[in-house]
């Protein structure tokens, strides 16, 4: 019957597959390679660099966030379908299996899938001191949480809750300490998103404006592990996460995920909106804006709230595997060919989910089968013309549960980290049309910079002005994992200088933020996908530039991701 199950979806890439290459003819890579290795005298002239075409690009595009695909959902049929469609996709293109030593296409991704089971569950904050006992908090509204550690049953009695500011310990940061020491094991940690803002005496700390590490959730939820605190709740504002309310509280109704065979996580972990957040503080007998602005000084200590968390959570919690899709162009040089150039898109969104009495679909047709089609429009494109470093396209699952799969692969990589020159990561790509610019923010951080501007030069566009990432935008997708690896590692971003009517579609590309991580993220046939195109076409010939130099690229000095081993 699995075999049967299997064949399925494989029999659906397979008829697709005519409706995305066409006519095209596309070489193997053995036969690529033999040209490349030809006598010079017999080879003919490679082009200036192999074209990504639009077609392909788009009927990719079309197919992977139909409804067919159902929304490419994390241990869904949807994201079944979507596997065996980009490692069909891979064979037929003729590029080689990039698990090597498995020889095949996928790289096994071991999940725990964690379904909070609300009508199973009990949590309750009390004020034993104080005239009201009890706050009324409902999930989904005012908080909703899940559990960390994958344990089918958590049950907390009367933990107390700790204001914790941002829930920091930087000592670069001048020895910035948001715990002074407090014992907070047992405890549960309310914390702040994002992480300390600048001021007037010193503009620079934590990045500036920029959010840096400190301010991402994961970061918080370890260290309060390492303090052995209970969990954590984080309050949410918009102007801190750069989300809104729904899309978080929408996101918590859905199965989590978390990668197995780690250290186990907090008991508790997830959101509290800003108004539970001063209704809290309230029965605390505190302000939450006066506790929020002393948490912005150095001097600040952790507040206990004479509040206690009490009741059980429960959890169904599944075992699962799902694949990152690896796919290989060999390199041609003898020397440089061991070394390898990484591309990346993460497959996944939000699959299927039910909302009351709907069941809706997140197609995610721009977050991510953009990012999933246009690297298969580049492997069509580069098997044509190998370079001399080899090329890996690498499909990365559970991108929306926490970066998992490119997570996965930095701690079981196929090729050696230490012989990856970079990652070029796409994701939410340019559906809106042609930009004067493009994207290359996190670049700087590294000698890719360089080769970025020669890149971008060399084709007519310039490189779109450094913006503040106030919403920690470079931790928030998959090269992140490769970063924290010592690989130097970006996004490729879509440029913000519109050609032709400059107004009318900068408005388009704004109106996506309605859309994000919404069921309305939905393929649409009129979209001009020039910009799109040359995204894809960008960032191909940034690789090749990387693959074919005769040294590797390096992270600037000072860069905290330069003093990582790999």
């Amino acid at each position: 019957m699995r075999k049967l199950q299997r064949s399925l979806p494989l029999a659906l890439s397979l008829a697709c597959t005519g409706l995305v290459l066409g006519l095209h003819t596309v070489p193997s890579v053995a036969q690529a390679q033999a040209q490349a290795q030809a006598p010079e005298q017999t080879r003919a002239a490679p082009a200036a660099s192999p074209q990504v075409e639009e077609a392909p690009l788009r009927a990719h595009l079309a197919l992977l966030a139909s409804d067919l695909f159902e929304g490419r959902g994390t241990g869904q049929r949807g994201g079944e379908l979507t596997m065996a469609y980009l490692e069909t996709q891979a064979q037929v293109l003729g590029l080689q299996p990039g698990n090597r030593q498995a020889q095949s296409f996928r790289q096994a991704v071991q999940l725990l899938g964690v379904s909070t089971l609300l009508e199973h569950s009990q949590l309750s904050i009390t004020a034993p001191r104080r005239p009201a006992p009890t706050l009324a908090l409902s999930f989904g509204k005012d908080w909703v949480f899940s559990t960390g550690n994958a344990k089918a049953l958590n049950v907390l009695e009367d933990a107390e809750l700790v204001f914790a500011g941002y829930g920091i310990t930087a000592p670069e940061e001048g020895q910035w300490d948001d715990f002074k020491g407090q014992d907070v094991r047992g405890k549960i940690l309310i914390v702040m998103a994002n992480d300390p803002q600048p001021t007037e005496a010193e503009p620079n700390r934590f990045g500036g404006k920029a959010m840096t590490v400190y301010g991402r959730r994961g970061y918080k939820y370890e260290e309060a592990l390492r303090r052995g605190a209970k969990g954590v709740l984080v309050i949410h504002t918009e102007a801190s996460t750069q989300t809104s309310w729904p899309v978080v509280s929408q996101g918590a109704l859905a199965e989590q995920f978390q990668l197995a065979g780690k250290e186990p996580g907090l008991a508790l972990q997830g959101w509290l909106s800003e108004s539970a957040a001063h209704q809290l503080f309230a029965a605390a007998g505190l302000d939450l804006d006066q506790q929020r602005a002393a948490a912005e000084r150095r001097d600040f200590k952790p507040q206990p709230l004479a509040l206690q968390l009490s009741g059980k959570l429960a959890a169904r919690i599944r075992s699962l595997q799902q694949d990152n899709i690896a796919a290989l162009v060999p390199g041609t040089d003898p020397q440089l060919k061991d070394e390898l150039l990484i591309y990346s898109a993460h497959w996944d969104h939000l699959g299927k989910q039910v909302q009351g009495d709907k069941t809706l679909i997140f197609n995610g047709a721009v977050d991510n089968a953009s990012g999933s089609a246009a690297l298969l429009a580049m492997a069509q494109a580069a098997v044509r013309q190998p370079a001399r470093r080899s090329q890996l396209f690498l499909w990365v699952a559970a991108e929306e549960q926490g970066l998992l799969g490119s997570a996965w692969y930095a701690a079981h990589p196929l090729w050696p980290l230490a012989k990856t020159a970079a990652a070029l990561n796409l994701d939410t790509l340019n559906f809106v049309g042609r930009t004067a610019d493009i994207g290359a923010n996190g670049s700087e951080r590294s000698s890719l910079i360089d080769v970025a501007r020669h890149v971008a030069a060399e084709m007519g566009l310039r490189i779109a002005p450094p913006r503040i990432d106030t919403g920690g935008y470079y931790f928030r997708s998959d090269h992140f994992s490769f970063a924290k690896a010592g690989v130097p590692a970006f996004s490729v971003g879509s440029g913000s200088q519109f050609l032709g009517d400059a107004e009318g579609q900068a408005a388009k590309r704004r109106a996506y933020g309605a859309r994000y991580h919404q069921a309305s993220d939905t393929y649409d046939p009129s979209w001009d996908l020039s910009g799109m195109r040359e995204q894809a076409q960008y960032t191909l010939n940034l690789g090749r530039a990387i693959a074919d130099a005769d040294t590797l690229p390096a992270w600037r000095p000072g860069d905290p991701f330069g003093a990582v081993k790999r």
